[in-house]
C-alpha cells in the first residue's frame, strides 16, 4: 500500500519540463543609452504567473494559460509580448538617483524549441535613456516576475547580482568598479546554494534522505555524507571551471536513477557495507554536475570567481545538514523508544499532534508557507505527515524487533525508491 500512494504522490510531483529558472539581464552603456538583453521565460510572465511562489509553471492556476502561450509559434509569441509591453514595462524599475527611466522596447527574438513539453527562452532587449550626469543605476523588477541575474557588460569589474524575485540592485557605477569583492561574494553565494537544496532541490533531498534512512546510526551516515560531499565538491568545481561539461539530459536521468539505489539498497540492509560509500562517492560527482547546472545558468562573478563557488558549495553543505537535521527531529523520539529509551506514551501524543498539525497545515496552504517553501504546502508537508504516522505506528508496535526499521525507514526508502524510479521514467521518455 505505501508503494501505491509513493507512486500517486511521485505521479503529482512537480515536472522539470516546467521548471521555474532565474531571468539572466545583461546591461551595457551604449552612449546615452543603456541597452539590457532579458533572456527569460516569456510565457510565465505573459500568464501572470507569480514566479517567486512556484517552482514549476504546473502548479500555477495560470498553468492552462501558460500552456497555451506555449503552443504559439513563436512568431505569435512575439507579438503578444508587443501587445503586452506597457503592462510587462511597468514591472521593470530602474533609477538614475531619483529619475525612474522608462524602457522602451527594441527587440524581441523567441528562441525556437519544437518540443512544447520543454521551457522555451526568450531574449526581451529593451533600452533606457540616461539622464545628463547619470554615473549609476539601480535595476529591479516586479516579484512575480521571479529571480534576477543582472550582469553588466563592457566595463572593467563589472557587476553581477543574484537579485531574489522583487529585491533591487546596489548602486550599479556606469564606469564599472562595481563589482563585489572576495568576502561578500562568498556571502553572496551561501544562500544560493542553501536554496538550491531547501527548497528548490528536491532530487538532492530524496537523496540525502535515501542515505538518512539506510540506519538510526551516526557513524554510517558521516561516512555516507563525507564521500557524497566530497565528490559533489570535485565535480562541482571542475564543472563551473569549465573542466568537465556533461549534457543536463544524461545527468539528471542518472541523479534520478542514484536515489533509487540508495533507497532500494536500504530495504535490503540496514548497515554500512565496504563497497556502499564508493557508489555513494560515485553518485555525489553526478550530484556535482548538476549542481553545477545552476551555476551555468547565471555564472559566477569575474573577479570573485573562486570566493563566490565556494560560497555556493558552503550552502549545498549547509541545505543538506538542514534536511538531515530537520528529519532526526521527526524520527528521534521513534528511534529512542525502538531502543529503549523514551517515553512511548509521550512519543504517540507527539506525533499524532504533529501529523494533525502538517494535515492541518495542508487543509489550510496559507500563501506566505507557499511562497517560502515555493512550492504547494502539500509538497513538503504531505511526506512529514506521513513521517510522523509511520512513527506513531512504530512506537505503538514497540515490542517487536526492529520497529523503527520495519514501520519508518522501510516504507521511508519505498516513497523515495518510487518517485525517483518516476523521475527516470519521465526525465528520459516524457
Amino acid at each position: 500500500m505505501s508503494t501505491l500512494v509513493a507512486v500517486l504522490i511521485a505521479l503529482a510531483l512537480p515536472a522539470r519540463a516546467h521548471e521555474v529558472r532565474p531571468a539572466i539581464a545583461d546591461m551595457t552603456q551604449d552612449g546615452s543609452q543603456l541597452v539590457f538583453d532579458v533572456r527569460l521565460n516569456l510565457e510565465g510572465v505573459l500568464a501572470g504567473i507569480d514566479l517567486s511562489a512556484v517552482a514549476d509553471t504546473n502548479e500555477a492556476a495560470e498553468a492552462g494559460r501558460y500552456d497555451a502561450l506555449r503552443a504559439l509559434s513563436d512568431s505569435a509569441l512575439a507579438d503578444e509580448a508587443r501587445a503586452a509591453w506597457p503592462d510587462l514595462a511597468g514591472g521593470i524599475g530602474i533609477l538614475a538617483g531619483p529619475d525612474h527611466l522608462t524602457p522602451m522596447l527594441s527587440g524581441i527574438v523567441v528562441e525556437p524549441q519544437p518540443n512544447t513539453d520543454l521551457p522555451r527562452d526568450t531574449v526581451l532587449s529593451f533600452t533606457v535613456d540616461l539622464p545628463t550626469g547619470a554615473d549609476a543605476v539601480t535595476v529591479g523588477w516586479a516579484r512575480s516576475y521571479g529571480t534576477l541575474v543582472l550582469r553588466q557588460q563592457g566595463v572593467d569589474d563589472p557587476y553581477t547580482g543574484y537579485l531574489e524575485a522583487g529585491a533591487t540592485s546596489d548602486p550599479i557605477l556606469l564606469t564599472g568598479g562595481g563589482a563585489i569583492g572576495g568576502w561578500q561574494a562568498f556571502v553572496r553565494y551561501i544562500p544560493v546554494g542553501v536554496d538550491h537544496i531547501v527548497p528548490k532541490g528536491l532530487d538532492h533531498i530524496l537523496f540525502v534522505l535515501g542515505l538518512f534512512f539506510l540506519a538510526a546510526r551516526l557513524r554510517p551516515l558521516l561516512w555516507q555524507v563525507s564521500a557524497f560531499t566530497l565528490a559533489h565538491t570535485i565535480t562541482l568545481a571542475a564543472a563551473a571551471l569549465g573542466l568537465v561539461t556533461v549534457p543536463a539530459s544524461i545527468v539528471e536521468p542518472l541523479i534520478a536513477a542514484s536515489i533509487v539505489y540508495v533507497a532500494v539498497e536500504n530495504l535490503f540492509t540496514d548497515g554500512l557495507s565496504r563497497w556502499r560509500p564508493f557508489v555513494i562517492f560515485g553518485f555525489g560527482l553526478l550530484h556535482g554536475l548538476g549542481f553545477a547546472s545552476v551555476l551555468a545558468e547565471f555564472g559566477l562573478p569575474q573577479g570573485a570567481f573562486i570566493p563566490a563557488l565556494i560560497g555556493f558549495n558552503v550552502g549545498v553543505e549547509l541545505g543538506q545538514l538542514l534536511v538531515i537535521a530537520v528529519m532526526s527531529l521527526c524520527v528521534v523520539a521513534a528511534v529512542r523508544v525502538d531502543r529503549g529509551q523514551g517515553a512511548p506514551a509521550l512519543a504517540q501524543g507527539l506525533y499524532g499532534a504533529l501529523a494533525l498539525l502538517s494535515v492541518g497545515l495542508i487543509l489550510w496552504s496559507p500563501a506566505g508557507l507557499a511562497d517560502l517553501l515555493e512550492n504547494p504546502v502539500w509538497v513538503f508537508f504531505g511526506p512529514l505527515a506521513g513521517v510522523f504516522l509511520l512513527s506513531l505506528v512504530s512506537i505503538r508496535a514497540e515490542s517487536k524487533p526492529g520497529a523503527y526499521r520495519r514501520f519508518v525507514a522501510v516504507p521511508a526508502s519505498l516513497f523515495i525508491a518510487a518517485i525517483g524510479a518516476w523521475w527516470v521514467i519521465e526525465r528520459v521518455f516524457l
